[in-house]
């Protein structure tokens, strides 16, 4: 599968403008499309859209089929008539820059609380049947996360692992005692969920009238703490008690000397094959339905995976063993045709991991950040190494932007030494032929002209930003996803020169300037 010729931003939502601490999918969320137009982008690509729980990580979601509520626009639901003028009015003084996520959840959630009880008290049969045909639509994981929801919230938002063994192991008498205590949260977490559903979609249906599609991102594995673990705990390597055996993670890299240890439960890749991956099925059906095209994240872990002894500190001591391979993918393709797929093969990649993606037919990755080390790999990262069907991106979240990494050499932010980081620079510099003054528009630049058939940017690259504009620092646990912008930052100059870019290089479509 080959994607058209196009170019397009990297932003999460949580990092759009708005008064209420977050980006969500407001006025503004509409605003930040009708720029991607007027830049000529024709693609937006998010990270994962979940619920985030501890770290806020979008990659350690509460449920990979679930949407973030905190997404959910208070303004929207001003204008249904589900809150008043004066519910908003005290809203905080909340940064502008940076999100306060522990603020946020304080202002937003007792909102979407009003919001239910005014839905619940006010409206009419047509507006409750509405929730309620969402409700069948989605009851393959709605149902399991909405009680999952409720329970969490009624323990103090523990972990499942740590709840009374008769509803930890979802013994049905326990489940059918807690489905009544707990029925009016229940239908209270439906609600968030058939909230964020309807203005999602509102959102994509304008961006893609716009021309524009959106890319979404499925992380290969799930958080432990997940209402997915929790439902279906025999399709992951746990103990009797919910514990997880092994972990995921990845050995040493660019990013870490120990390697990262990411703490998500490995799979039972017998049992999901045994059942025709009908999990994954149902997975990448729901993400379909919120995005045009899915970047699958880690893929490499398909064929395989860097699997950790849960008691481990770090992911030294891990091994790897062999994934599900082709038989997954082709699973999913009988089930639902041919899906528009990125691969993220990043990484430590072998040549067995290139040969699974090019039976695939899928494109890969190239990130220019990595293209100018001095090792062999760095090769594959140039231009003139590309194949069409790839997808270039001048950094991804995981990176820093483009200035900041040109810049802040001495940043122990790698497993690279200053001194490697100034040679690489200077490579940069001379394969560029640039004095760096500009070199988050160099980069731009050489992304947009590569044969690479996709080409995505940082929006942080387009208004040059430095590492404070950073969205995750691989390896730490605090202080990362914070970043937001103000529309006034990018410039008319540089709105204006991306979009000239964009034509000139034959990525805007029949778009003209």
């Amino acid at each position: 599968m080959s994607l058209p010729r196009a170019s397009g931003i990297l932003l999460h939502p949580t990092s759009l403008p708005g008064r209420y601490g977050s980006g969500d999918l407001g006025s503004e969320a509409y605003r930040f499309a009708d720029l991607l137009s007027d830049m000529q982008q024709q693609l937006w690509q998010v990270l994962p859209l979940g619920p985030t729980g501890y770290g806020n990580s979008p990659y350690q979601c509460l449920s990979v089929f679930a949407g973030n509520p905190l997404l959910i626009s208070p303004e929207k639901l001003l204008e249904d008539g589900l809150l008043e003028g004066s519910d908003l009015d005290d809203a905080p003084s909340f940064p502008d820059n940076s999100v306060d996520y522990d603020a946020v959840i304080r202002f937003k959630l007792p909102l979407l609380k009003k919001s239910f009880n005014r839905f619940v008290a006010e409206s009419g049969s047509a507006q409750q049947e509405e929730l309620d045909a969402f409700c069948r639509q989605n009851a393959r994981w709605l149902d399991d996360y909405s009680l999952f929801m409720a329970l969490k919230e009624h323990r103090g938002l523990s972990a499942w692992n740590t709840w009374e063994e008769d509803i930890r192991a979802r013994r049905p008498e326990a489940l059918e005692h807690w489905h009544e205590q707990l029925a009016h949260q229940i239908r209270y977490h439906k609600y968030q969920q058939f909230q964020f559903y309807r203005q999602w979609c509102e959102l994509k249906d304008y961006c893609n009238r716009l021309g524009i599609r959106i890319i979404g991102d499925m992380p290969i594995f799930v958080a432990l703490d997940s209402a997915e673990v929790w439902s279906r705990p025999d399709l992951f390597r746990l103990d009797d008690h919910g514990n997880p055996t092994v972990v995921a993670g990845v050995p040493p890299d660019y990013f870490s000397e120990t390697g990262q240890l990411w703490g998500n439960p490995i799979y039972r890749w017998d049992r999901m094959a045994h059942h025709g991956y009908a999990w994954w099925v149902e997975r990448f059906r729901a993400l379909h339905t919120l995005v045009d095209i899915v970047r699958v994240d880690h893929f490499r872990g398909f064929e395989s995976y860097w699997e950790v002894p849960a008691t481990d500190s770090t992911a030294l001591n891990g091994r790897w063993v062999p994934g599900p391979g082709a038989r997954l993918f082709h699973a999913v393709q009988q089930a639902l045709g041919d899906l528009p797929v990125i691969a993220e093969d990043l990484g430590v990649i072998t040549p067995e991991v290139d040969a699974l993606r090019d039976e695939l037919g899928l494109p890969g990755m190239r990130v220019l950040q990595f293209a100018f080390g001095g090792d062999a790999k760095a090769d594959e990262y140039k231009p003139h190494s590309y194949p069409r069907n790839c997808v270039v991106y001048t950094g991804t979240h995981d990176n820093n932007t483009t200035v900041g990494w040109f810049r802040d050499v001495g940043a122990e932010d790698t497993t690279q030494t200053a001194e490697e980081k100034t040679r690489e620079r200077e490579t940069a510099l001379k394969y560029l032929g640039s004095d760096g003054r500009e070199i988050n528009w160099d980069f731009i630049r050489l992304a947009l002209m590569s044969v690479a058939d996709t080409a995505i940017i940082p929006m942080q690259d387009v208004m040059g930003l430095g590492s404070e504009a950073r969205m995750n620092l691989p390896g730490t646990a605090h202080g990362n996803w914070r970043w937001r912008f103000t529309l006034d930052m990018p410039t008319d100059g540089a709105r204006a020169r991306l979009g000239e870019l964009t034509v000139i290089y034959g990525r805007a479509g029949d778009r003209l300037l």
